[in-house]
């Protein structure tokens, strides 16, 4: 492995950690930092999405009405070629419900693949694949804000 890999890695490191923080901090505006305008997405085969606007309220619609959560990203694998910038890292989602739901917990166990374009403005995700291992807990805690508030 050469620098430049080794550079490569940790500034694609870098945006994936934003985007992890963004999730649990609810700081949606910094996802402008992580997907392109453009990019597509498909989180675990249930929702496939064009563009970063689609992207993002599907993550708020999980998120806005959940209490606490922590995406901890690990194991990061980069493949640059000539053909494309590749990634692949595991991701463990803890998430704990919101008013009534409070006590209850979801957690899922995937794997980001993700593929890279690089722009004026750094390294931006053009394409997510989500794929889930595990998953246990009640998923019904993933849900928009108007819907925990009336729990």
């Amino acid at each position: 492995m050469d620098i430049n890999n080794l550079l490569l890695e940790r500034e694609l490191n870098v945006v994936l950690s934003r985007y992890a923080r963004a999730c649990d901090q609810r700081d949606w505006s910094a996802m402008e930092d992580v997907f392109l305008e453009d990019a597509t997405a498909d989180y675990g085969g249930l929702q496939h999405l064009q563009g970063r606007e689609p992207i993002v309220a599907m993550i708020r619609v999980h998120l806005d009405g959940c209490g606490p959560s922590q995406h901890l990203l690990g194991n990061l694998l980069v493949d640059a070629s000539d053909a494309a910038i590749e990634s692949r890292v595991y991701v463990r989602a803890a998430h704990r419900g919101a008013g009534s739901m409070r006590d209850i917990t979801y957690e899922s166990l995937a794997e980001y693949q993700d593929r890279w374009v690089s722009t004026a403005n750094g390294w931006r995700i053009a394409h997510r694949r989500m794929v889930i291992s595990h998953e246990q807990g009640c998923r019904d805690i993933l849900r928009p804000a108007t819907e925990a508030a009336h729990g």
